[in-house]
């Protein structure tokens, strides 16, 4: 079992993506993605593979909101497909101690072996003295076995150097720190791994607060909408607001106009996306600022996530007014 856990935005799906690209030919994995967003835009970001399980829980992180929700689908993760290796991918605002705590647990301790905690690290949040503060940001790389920096082409020699000396201050000393380029790490860092080290860390007051009322909300929808009827989801917790929107699989997009609209909305906004295009089915992604778009084997839907810092959100903004063609 391996946790790749990191701030929002900071690369954990497309080091995910790398790991995938070079398992070895005779395992099944299988990945478990929690989404802090309602609508699941990260179970379509990966193509359909036989040798790979992909189950998402969207709608609140594995730590506090969806606890108990975790534990029922782990389970029958587990039971029936049995996967050789797991990956779990929580929220990036999820804290990790909570679900150190499940696994270490009776129903688990003596089914899975929890190898090292890597974290994902953009060196560009070192500029953000917001994200460097924030409770969440910094436990995780405090409970992290080890430390993959991402975003390395986006990012400043400067801001770099800083991610080295930010990790670096932390006791006991990372077993390993790696620059990922384009999200690729060698995979041995991953098969050849120990047991994590990682010790206790009590979860900050604002999810031990959402602890109480686990909820089943946000489930992966298996029918879209009808054509013409957007299914729009909202919610807030953690100081953050997501907006998620699906759409028939039968609507275009113009990809060019799409994405400049996307490229307006503030800086601070994190999104993903599927859409069916005039140029085909494309993923997009951005954070920090920076969009990228790749080809999508995704035919389900259209969807949109959009998460905000809940000072930023207004309640006039209207993504479901997006032109098809």
């Amino acid at each position: 079992m391996h946790i790749i856990t990191g701030f929002l935005g900071s690369g954990k799906t497309t080091l995910i993506h790398s790991l995938i690209e070079q398992k070895p030919v005779d395992e099944k994995w299988a990945i478990l993605v929690n989404e802090f967003g309602q609508i699941g835009i990260d179970q379509a970001m990966f193509d359909a593979r036989d040798d790979v399980v992909i189950k998402g829980l969207p709608g609140g992180c594995l730590c506090c909101q969806l606890a108990f929700v975790l534990q029922a689908a782990l389970v029958n993760l587990l039971s029936r497909s049995k996967p050789d290796r797991v990956i779990i991918e929580p929220s990036g605002l999820g804290h990790p101690a909570g679900l150190l705590d499940l696994l270490r647990g009776d129903a688990f301790c003596e089914v899975v072996e929890v190898h090292d905690i890597i974290a994902t690290l953009d060196p560009r949040r070192m500029d953000d003295a917001r994200a460097r503060q924030h409770d969440t940001f910094r436990d995780q790389l405090d409970m992290a076995d080890a430390v993959a920096l991402t975003m390395l082409d986006q990012s400043t020699p400067e801001q770099l150097s800083a991610a080295h000396a930010f990790v670096a201050q932390h006791w006991p000393p990372r077993k390993w720190v790696q620059e990922a380029p384009q999200g690729a790490l060698p995979i041995a860092l991953l098969t050849q791994s120990g047991h994590t080290a990682a010790s206790d860390i009590s979860m900050p007051a604002s999810h031990q607060q959402l602890a109480a009322a686990p909820s089943l909300e946000g489930t992966f929808f298996d029918f879209p909408p009808p054509p013409g009827k957007p299914q729009r989801e909202t919610g807030t917790s953690l100081g953050y607001t997501s907006t998620g929107l699906r759409w028939h699989p039968s609507e275009r997009f113009e990809l060019d106009r799409l994405a400049a609209y996307l490229g307006e909305l503030p800086r601070e906004a994190r999104i993903k996306g599927v859409f069916h295009t005039n140029h085909g089915w494309k993923r997009l992604n951005r954070a920090d600022g920076s969009m990228s778009i790749e080809s999508s084997a995704w035919r389900q839907d259209s969807r949109l996530e959009v998460i905000l810092p809940a000072a930023l959100t207004s309640p006039n903004m209207e993504f479901d007014e997006f032109l098809t063609t």
